[in-house]
């Protein structure tokens, strides 16, 4: 009865349950804790993109920006909420449970959505519409003043809210699955995969329901409906509060990584004696990895005390290591020193995804503008090129549950590995993809121009006999492309971070996402200046469509993506796996 008591009381070690007390194995983590993650995910990303993907039009039409203005507003705001992932995963890590940064986060969302709602609603706290001034004489002027202040409160209550979010709702997935055990592995690994998928799902909702009630029935209801989505997320969440675990925050890592940094640097300077290379474990104690279970079966465990000689990669670090530290606050413990090695290592594999995400910008905006002058007509229905990001949130959904059910299964069978395919294969994998979607871009547009030229419509509004669908091409590589690179990329960094620094690792995924979108504008000026230097014209200006080098932009950006993928796979080979998952293959 004893040992049946002890079994039932088993608790996962460095874990808690939402009361902060011990979580116990038979009753918190799995795919049921899981779960409520993936429902709210689907109606995290509608709140999100239901206005993110519209925001541009409603910024132009009803606060009078200039498209310019708006587009780099929408931008900014994109940017930031992406970027402040980073700063969900650091909380996460250091501060609170992802459980609270989560709650927190949809808490801030809800309140900035709620001000866009009353403002939408509410014709005094909008600018008069232009008709209206142009009645009075008066010009049409842009949003200022008190409404102004308005309308960026609420927009970047929105962003700091999403990137909480970001930043801490994937992490909280994955901490729900045993990484000791190869079947927790192996259901962690099928989470990420429904997670793109929940995504994508909550991005068709957005981008073809919440776009057509905002076009149809106004703004107003666009924003109440992304309102009362992440307000009913909230209570979803919390419905899984019993079977969740929680990762105990083991402080800044942000302080860990400077203080290596620092000390490796310091002690540079300082003649160390033959035994400082060695140093007691105890005497710097690093946080506890949670990974093993308490009561009993501990063979799974990682120990943290079993590191003791610093390894040879990035041996400058080692420095950091010292007997005699030039400052107590900079003594270091060779687990600390091993932990910011794997962070460095990390990098390099996330900088190359950069890339992936300067051509995913060119989805929503030079795509767009080729859809638009083409026949979008399918039977008697007319499709609006706003629509086009349809395709590859469509392919991601069926590819995610092919991918996980019948790819990796028959991956591991003829690999006799226990992941199939490894996370940087799958990255690498899509950024060869990314490489054939702009090859794919290139093509179709030299296709449309020579319709043009046939035509005799260069300088005619009217559509091209042409079907839209031959833009569906490249949407369809690239939207394969993304599914590979954020799947692979967000259970690459999770499950190869230390885990005092899991959430933060996991944010770069989404700062990844940010960084293209900068990217894609700064490529974009550069091109247009130096094109403008040789030629007098740049490719990509003016108001027609048919008097850009679209085409010659598109092979540029095969080009970029070409290299970059083979400096991907300088740092990929290089590469060596520190996690238990693939541990078996070296």
């Amino acid at each position: 009865m004893e040992t049946e008591s002890q079994s039932q009381l088993r608790t996962w070690h460095g874990y808690v349950d939402w009361k902060n007390r011990p979580a116990l194995t038979n009753k918190h983590g799995g795919l049921l804790a899981a779960s409520f993650v993936l429902v709210v995910e689907v109606l995290e990303n509608v709140a999100y993109l239901a206005n993110a993907s519209n925001l541009v039009l409603y910024m132009s039409e009803y606060m009078h920006f200039s498209p310019s203005k708006s587009a780099n507003s929408v931008t900014n705001f994109m940017g930031t909420a992406f970027l402040l992932a980073l700063l969900g995963g650091f909380l996460s890590d250091a501060f609170c449970t992802t459980y609270y940064v989560y709650l927190i986060s949809a808490l801030i969302e809800f309140l900035g959505l709620l001000v866009l709602t009353i403002q939408a609603r509410s014709g005094s706290l909008k600018p008069p519409t232009c008709a209206i001034q142009a009645a009075l004489n008066v010009p049409c002027e842009q949003v200022h003043g008190a409404q102004a202040a308005m309308l960026f409160i609420g927009l970047y209550l929105v962003a700091l809210g999403v990137g909480g979010i970001k930043g801490s709702l994937p992490p909280h997935g994955a901490e729900q699955f045993d990484e000791a055990t190869p079947q927790g592995r192996k259901q962690r690994s099928t989470f990420f995969n429904y997670f793109v998928f929940c995504l994508s799902f909550g991005a068709l909702i957005a981008v073809t329901f919440v776009v057509w009630v905002e076009d149809n029935k106004g703004w107003q209801w666009g924003f109440g409906i992304s309102t009362f989505a992440i307000f009913l997320s909230i209570p979803i969440f919390l419905a899984g509060s019993s079977f969740y675990r929680n990762k105990i925050p083991c402080g800044s890592p942000l302080t860990t990584i400077s203080k290596v940094l620092i000390a490796a640097l310091v002690n540079s300077g300082v003649s160390r004696n033959s035994t400082s290379a060695i140093v007691s474990m105890t005497s710097s104690p690093s946080p506890p990895i949670p990974t093993g279970k308490e009561g009993g079966d501990d063979s799974n465990r990682k120990d943290v005390g079993s590191i003791h000689t610093p390894s040879t990669s990035l041996s400058f670090l080692n420095r950091a290591v010292s007997d005699t530290p030039a400052c107590s606050a900079l003594e270091c413990s060779v687990q600390q020193v091993e932990e910011v090695k794997i962070v460095m290592k990390i990098l390099p594999i996330f900088a190359c995804t950069i890339m992936l995400n300067c051509c995913l910008a060119q989805l929503s905006t030079f795509s767009v503008h080729q859809a638009a002058s083409m026949n979008t007509k399918v039977g008697s229905l007319k499709v609006p090129p706003a629509s086009l990001p349809v395709f590859p949130v469509v392919f991601i959904m069926i590819l995610a549950p092919v991918y996980d059910h019948f790819i990796i299964p028959f991956a591991r069978r003829v690999t006799k590995t226990e992941m199939g395919i490894s996370h940087l294969q799958r990255i690498g994998i899509g950024l060869f993809l990314s490489i054939v979607a702009m090859a794919i871009a290139a093509l179709v547009e030299i296709k449309r121009k020579g319709v043009v030229t046939d035509s005799g419509l260069i300088d005619s509004a009217k559509p091209l006999p042409i079907t839209f669908f031959w833009i569906a091409f490249q949407y369809l590589f690239l939207g394969s492309a993304d599914l590979f690179v954020l799947a692979g990329l967000l259970e690459f960094c999770f499950s190869e971070a230390p885990v005092s620094m899991r959430s933060l690792a996991t944010s770069l995924s989404w700062a990844s996402l940010a960084i293209g979108y900068y990217l894609s504008s700064v490529i974009v000026s550069i091109v247009n200046r130096v094109t403008g230097i040789s030629t007098n014209k740049p490719w990509l200006t003016g108001s027609n469509l048919n008097h850009y080098h679209l085409e010659r932009f598109y092979w540029l950006m095969c080009i970029l993506s070409a290299l970059n993928f083979m400096h991907y796979l300088f740092w990929a080979t290089k590469y060596k796996y520190t996690s238990v998952t693939l541990a078996s293959r070296r």
